[in-house]
């Protein structure tokens, strides 16, 4: 069987932007690998996960959708696919940022400084 990959026409602009950042770095290599999975295979990690996980301005990086359930007291950056509205709201009331991967890369930040969950 053929595999095809997102047909969503934004998230295959961002795959290919990933690739071509892929050159410097293996992060962005692997991120572009999930995304390229089907989507009922994409992640989806609640708040809660993300708070055990994760300590004061770390920057996460989660290939699928970030949930609402849990609660996370410290703040940090989170890029993601999707967001749903409460995860949004609780990140952001912890004074953390909540962005799409595609702002995350404009910002290029370091590799060794962002970490994979999901």
């Amino acid at each position: 069987m053929k595999r095809t990959g997102p047909t969503n026409p934004e998230t295959k602009a961002l795959i290919g932007a990933l690739r071509k950042e892929s050159a410097s770095s293996a992060l962005w290599k692997r991120i572009a690998d999930d995304l390229e999975k089907p989507s009922r295979a994409r992640r989806a990690v609640n708040i809660s996960r993300i708070a055990r996980n994760s300590k004061e301005k770390d920057t996460i990086i989660v290939p699928g959708k970030v949930l609402g359930s849990g609660a996370i007291k410290h703040s940090i950056t989170v890029a993601a696919l999707s967001f749903s509205a409460g995860a949004k709201e609780r990140i952001e009331a912890a004074k953390g940022k909540a962005l799409t991967i595609s702002e995350l890369l404009k910002q290029k930040p370091k590799p060794q400084n962002v970490r994979i969950i999901g």
